[in-house]
């Protein structure tokens, strides 16, 4: 699920995202192409197609600003998106513009086949401008991804009618304490004839967003009281954490059918009101939810954004700053950095942005009274290169019968900007990526069998030496020597 202004003059647009100093060169020699020779810029990104629309929208706003260029898509095999995209990048045919969803890291710091993008950033005007303060960090520590989105970081919402009918929700709104949170699941349930009240997609990290720094876990790695750091889940803070999902487990509360869920039917599950409780990525997730959660159930049923818990601490999951988890970057062999660069700079501009974003006008939007007005077509169209809204400022406002974002969108933006916080994780280095896996899997594995009552909290000692002797010694001795 994913993806105006006065736009500056073609001149200064090639200063900033040329990288190479005193480029005097004429328009044609500097790569920008001529009007009879376009630049061709080879891209690969699996959200995109050589009858694309999006495509031919960049090539035609590109040459409007005096860059030709032509998107030449570089198809991937079927299967495993970052498992196809390593072996066409491994079989010696490298991209200009190469879309990441995993699997980079070898590339970028292995085979150094990847660009370092900073003075191109640093010499932008929109990416620049587009980037929020956890984009700036990832790629401050990690420099060859860029990814103009929000975090993807969830926020938990409930339908209103629902919270309304309850005697806790305004209870929990106003202190969403671990004891009103459970409160109010038990009668959100009961009240509105839901099978269960929180339901998730094959892991815990759902709840987590909503309840793991109440309990404690404030990041990834816990200092404790003799300056040294553990990982959070093997602390009492997570062992806390456990015994509580175990409850939710037990009393109906937790969808029982949580570990085999998937996205489809977690989301249909909440859509039907078997859930009362569901949580989406921030921003556009939330937005879909809203639009189709209204459409089934309802204008009554408009979602309400809730708060993380609230208990040690408060805030929703931390937001890892280690590197981009996707993101665009740039092949060391092309002979055409500047101008692949320049594409995600137009993407970034305000022109660029109203195309990613909006779509075509006659199609996906038109122009009525002054206004931006959303077509139906717009509900199939969605951002493949800026999803972030930072700096998203039409000249034109949306007619308020069709906005960009509805409000509880908009409300799980600001809720997540101020109840967010930097986790301490960070790259974990080649020769330990077994171990960690390893490790990370021994936890799922116990984590359920606790929650699912198939193993007791009192085997949580066990599990911690099993996690140690798994590589989490290793791990835990290479974390105290990294995290500044």
């Amino acid at each position: 699920m994913k993806k105006m202004f006065t736009l500056m003059a073609a001149g200064l647009m090639v200063v900033t995202t040329a990288c190479s100093s005193g480029n005097t060169k004429a328009p044609a020699e500097a790569g920008q192409g001529t009007p009879d020779k376009p630049v061709t810029i080879t891209i690969v990104d699996k959200d995109l197609t050589p009858d694309d629309k999006l495509l031919k929208g960049i090539e035609e706003g590109m040459k409007a600003e005096g860059k030709n260029v032509k998107l030449q898509i570089v198809p991937v095999q079927s299967g495993t998106y970052s498992e196809k995209l390593g072996l066409l990048l491994q079989s010696g045919n490298i991209p200009d513009l190469i879309y990441f969803q995993g699997g980079d890291y070898q590339f970028a710091v292995t085979q150094k086949i990847l660009e370092d993008l900073t003075p191109y950033i640093e010499k932008s005007t929109y990416v620049k401008a587009s980037m929020n303060e956890y984009n700036k960090e990832r790629t401050k520590n990690y420099p060859y991804l860029v990814w103009l989105s929000q975090t993807s970081n969830s926020v938990p919402v409930v339908r209103e009618d629902w919270l309304n009918k309850t005697a806790s929700g305004k209870e929990l709104l106003a202190n969403p304490t671990i004891d009103n949170y459970y409160n109010f699941l038990k009668e959100v349930k009961d009240k509105n004839g839901a099978k269960f009240a929180y339901t998730t997609a094959g892991t815990l990290d759902e709840l987590d967003t909503t309840f793991g720094q109440a309990f404690g876990l404030t990041a990834t790695w816990i200092k404790g009281s003799d300056g040294k750091y553990a990982f959070g889940k093997t602390t009492s803070f997570e062992k806390d954490k456990l015994e509580f999902y175990a409850k939710l487990y037990k009393e109906g509360l937790l969808d029982p059918e949580f570990l085999t869920k998937k996205w489809d039917t977690k989301e249909k599950a909440f859509y039907d009101g078997q859930a009362a409780v569901i949580a989406g990525t921030q921003g556009k997730v939330i937005d879909i939810y809203n639009t189709k959660t209204m459409s089934q159930n309802g204008a009554n049923a408009k979602l309400m954004p809730l708060p993380p818990a609230k208990g040690k601490a408060q805030g929703y999951t931390p937001v890892d700053v280690s590197k981009e988890s996707r993101g665009f970057a740039i092949g060391t062999t092309s002979k055409n950095k500047d101008m692949a660069f320049a594409v995600l700079e137009f993407l970034a501009s305000p022109k660029g942005q109203m195309l990613d974003k909006l779509g075509v006008e006659g199609e996906q939007y038109n122009i009525v009274d002054n206004k931006i007005k959303l077509t139906d077509k717009f509900a199939e169209w969605y951002a493949r290169f800026v999803e972030s809204t930072v700096n998203f400022k039409p000249d034109k406002a949306f007619d308020p019968s069709t906005p960009y974002l509805s409000e509880p969108a908009v409300k799980s933006l600001e809720m997540m900007a101020s109840m967010s916080s930097k986790d301490n994780s960070f790259i974990i280095p080649a020769e330990l990526a077994a171990k960690w896996d390893a490790c990370n899997a021994l936890y799922r594995e116990f984590a359920a069998n606790v929650v699912t009552g198939k193993k007791s909290i009192a085997d949580f000692d066990k599990f911690v030496q099993d996690w140690n002797a798994a590589g989490g010694k290793e791990m835990t001795e290479y974390a105290n020597k990294t995290i500044k």
